[in-house]
């Protein structure tokens, strides 16, 4: 699936401060039937969000449910996307509509599946996550992909964190893997050609 290109994010964030979210509990396993990957959003953290699964009762305090909280990027405690590994987790992430993720830990399969389906995993050190839960809701983060640093606009606090340089190019690009063999298709026919 070829996504949007991802570089510069600026957004205000969402705050989860729970560790060890698991994939069940971003997208609960009776969601699962679906054959395309829209429509996902709608039930992200869907047991938190609502009352008895009625989607009429929002649960009160739950940081979806909230109007003072928005954006485009999930911050998370420690562990996110532990569990399962359901790629529908990523595909209900990025159908909400958030394009990062920030934690001082992802569980590997979550980090893949989150790459690969056009969602930006940030790691960063525990310190620099309570600095972001400690900031107001209407503060920014700012994600330069292309430096690979993650930074506070308001205090100027900043870290570097790490990406698989493939996957850097494919978020850079739009590119899924097909679409990564496509781009450099001439190389591939040049070294071919050399082999002869």
């Amino acid at each position: 699936m070829s996504k949007e290109k991802i570089n510069i994010i600026h957004s205000r964030f969402v705050p989860l401060n729970m560790e060890n979210v698991d994939t069940d509990q971003i997208i609960p396993a009776r969601f699962l039937k679906a054959t395309t990957r829209e429509g996902f959003g709608n039930n992200l953290f869907r047991d938190w969000r609502y009352e008895n699964d009625d989607v009429s009762k929002p649960k009160a305090g739950f940081v979806l449910n909230e109007s003072k909280f928005s954006g485009e990027i999930l911050v998370a405690a420690k562990n996110f996307g532990c569990g399962s590994s359901r790629e529908h987790a990523a595909w209900a992430l990025h159908d909400y509509g958030f394009k990062a993720v920030v934690s001082s830990f992802f569980a590997d399969i979550f980090k893949n599946n989150a790459l690969n389906n056009g969602v930006l995993p940030v790691t960063v050190s525990e310190n620099f996550l309570q600095s972001i839960f400690a900031l107001n809701e209407n503060e920014s983060l700012l994600i330069d992909l292309e430096k690979q640093q993650i930074s506070i606009p308001s205090s100027g606090l900043s870290e570097s964190f790490d990406i698989n340089a493939y996957k850097k190019n494919c978020l850079l690009n739009g590119y899924d893997d097909i679409d990564y063999l496509i781009s450099i298709k001439e190389d591939i026919i040049q070294h071919e050609n050399s082999l002869k």
